[in-house]
């Protein structure tokens, strides 16, 4: 600092004794001079200024470091308090749907609604009247995802949802609420009419589930190494064909797993993560009154799962770095599962809580079948990307065995329950994708394809009641046929399912089939950007199984005129979002039913299938 004050001082001196002559110089002269003075000493004043500005930002840093060094212990609470931090995430959506004709079989002649062999509707009817041909509602759905930093490297993580798809007027202060102990003496209403409020919703009361819900919570700690998760969870996988965490807006399932895992980067872009899941423990301890531990009475029903994860992929930064400059992206990764389980607690697992007691299983009645299963599941993520081309594909395989089908203790030894069954099963999806016009039109085409059999039905609820694995003609239905005599016909299990929460479509797969399984889909799609943040979009599916035996039109088919083909559906909407986090969506869809859907009257002739369609609204807000 006293190099920079003596310099300066030195030049204000210099200026001085320049400005005074002996009156003889021209004034020409003497006003040039003046000048070129002055941008002098203006430079040469500014360099000092800088000189003096680093020197005291030099000592500051000197008696910061010197005052961190005296009172360590003071600063590191104090540093502590200011990472206490609790972020937050997730959104807030209404959807208001409206399903017109979903049962598209229609009534016979009598006005009763055609069902499948087995008596099912392929659409849950009114209970009001058969004529009643549309739904229509609004569900709400509240996601918290709050996150405690604890450190900058440890942090806990959660996932809460509150009014989880509650339907707006399900709860009412009239519904379910009659106490009969005291014959009535409180109800507010006698009538529904009366009825002016909602009730909160209760489990056991007015609801299935609880209006608050904590599905996840789990701890990260960022490690010189790599990052260490463990807790319960969300598990995605490359498009979600096969692993779907649910954390999109309009998304109603996510897998969730219990699960501990450790990543990490040893070559950059490279990823590396073993991970160990507890998929299912069995029968547990009865609880002591008040609280207290639980414990795994066995470790022999456990299902774990050993999984390795190996990924190139860039981050989000690095992705769009590479567009623009016009570069290429490509990312690939394999995930690969080994699950096993050796018994199994099918009793204890297949009865609603507290009707069977999991820790005084009787010799009479066993609670456990020697499953003996084992799966392995290879999944493949491919990605390549430039500024204007996607072009994105999963392909995964379930392969394994079952040595014992039976599904009761009971029947767990007794011959023609305990056969073994095999799983062969594959699934894929390529998803392709052109831009124009700098990325305002995209052209696109999706293709699926899900593995499956001639079993009747297409097995994505394959313990349906009252179905039968050899009803022709039934919608849904186990995938193996193995009677109690004579052996196995079908001990095979080929259908693959994809996540429910993958979606193509509005109507066939995501309502009426429930998921994508035993069937092709081609969706070719358009989509354009009409103003930032607001996009219009229209697809059509073509669908159709692989099997028509597999169909519920197979009732009145033979291999000669067997229809595969499920149906055409169309899907066009729009989009909204704004940066700060609003969200708004509105779809129509319907669909077109094929011969695979094909039935006929008590006289044989064909019946016409009406067209479902479907009006659904996003609304909602992200942050």
């Amino acid at each position: 600092m006293s190099r920079a004050l003596v310099g300066l001082l030195m030049l204000i001196g210099s200026a001085a004794l320049a400005q005074t002559d002996g009156g003889v110089t021209a004034p020409s002269l003497i006003s040039s001079d003046s000048e070129a003075l002055r941008r002098d000493f203006d430079a040469k004043l500014e360099a000092a200024r800088r000189e003096v500005k680093e020197l005291r930002e030099e000592m500051k840093a000197q008696l910061a470091s010197q005052s961190t060094a005296q009172g360590w212990q003071e600063d590191w609470v104090d540093e502590k308090r200011k990472l206490e931090l609790v972020t937050f995430d997730g959104y807030f959506r209404t959807r208001p749907d409206l399903f017109y004709k979903f049962n598209f079989w229609g009534q016979n002649s009598a006005g009763v609604p055609v069902t499948d062999p087995s008596g099912f509707t392929i659409w849950p009817t009114s209970p009001i009247s058969n004529q009643e041909r549309t739904n229509a509602g609004v569900n709400m759905r509240f996601r918290l995802e709050p996150t405690i930093n604890v450190s900058e490297e440890v942090r806990i993580r959660s996932q809460i949802d509150m009014l989880d798809n509650v339907v707006w007027g399900s709860t009412p202060n009239y519904a379910y609420s009659r106490n009969a102990s005291n014959n009535y003496a409180y109800d507010l209403n006698n009538f529904s009419l009366f009825s002016n409020s909602q009730s909160p919703v209760t489990a056991g009361v007015n609801s299935l589930s609880n209006s608050v819900a904590l599905k996840r919570v789990w701890g990260e700690i960022s490690t010189p190494v790599g990052m260490l998760r463990f807790g319960r969870m969300g598990n995605h996988w490359g498009l979600g064909m096969l692993y779907n965490d649910g954390n999109g807006i309009d998304s109603d399932w996510g897998d969730t797993v219990d699960r501990v895992s450790f990543t990490a980067e040893p070559i950059p872009g490279w990823y590396i993560t073993p991970m160990l899941d507890f998929n299912v423990e069995g029968a547990l301890s009865t609880p002591q009154s008040g609280g207290g531990q639980q414990f795994d009475l066995s470790n022999s029903d456990d299902v774990h799962s050993f999984i390795i994860a190996i990924a190139r992929k860039d981050t989000e930064t690095e992705r769009r770095a590479k567009l623009d400059s016009g570069g290429s992206v490509f990312n690939f990764g394999l995930h690969f599962t080994y699950k096993v389980q050796r018994n199994d607690s099918v009793d204890l697992l297949s009865n609603p809580l507290g009707t069977t007691s999991g820790s005084s299983p009787t010799v009479q009645s066993p609670t456990w079948v020697q499953r003996q299963g084992s799966l392995f599941t290879p999944d493949i993520w491919v990605k390549f990307e430039r500024k204007n081309l996607r072009i994105e594909g999963e392909f995964a395989a379930i392969l394994g065995s079952i040595q014992n089908r039976a599904l009761t203790g009971s029947t767990a030894t007794s011959p023609g329950f305990d056969q073994s069954l095999y799983i062969y099963q594959f699934g894929g999806v390529l998803q392709g994708e052109y831009r124009i016009l700098n990325g305002d039109l995209e052209f696109g085409v999706d293709v699926g394809v899900a593995s499956g059999d001639k079993a009747p039905g297409y097995g994505y609820y394959p313990r349906r009641k009252n179905s039968s694995p050899t009803q022709t003609g039934d919608i849904d239905g186990a995938q193996y046929n193995c009677p109690s005599t004579g052996g196995c016909i079908d001990n095979e299990i080929t259908n693959f399912r994809m996540n429910q929460d993958f979606r193509v479509d509005m109507i066939l797969y995501r309502e009426i089939l429930g998921g994508i399984t035993d069937s092709i889909y081609v969706k070719p799609r358009v989509k354009y950007r009409i103003l930032q943040g607001f996009e219009a979009f229209v697809s059509g599916i073509y669908s159709r199984s692989l099997f028509w035996e597999s169909t519920p039109g197979s009732l009145y088919a033979s291999a000669a005129n067997g229809d595969p083909s499920l149906g055409i559906e169309l899907n066009a909407g729009a989009r909204y979002e704004t940066e700060d986090g609003f969200f708004g969506q509105l779809q129509y869809g319907i669909l077109f039913p094929l011969g695979g859907f094909h039935r006929v009257d008590a006289n044989g002739n064909g019946i016409n299938s009406d067209n479902p369609q479907a009006l659904r609204a996003v609304i909602g807000i992200k942050f």
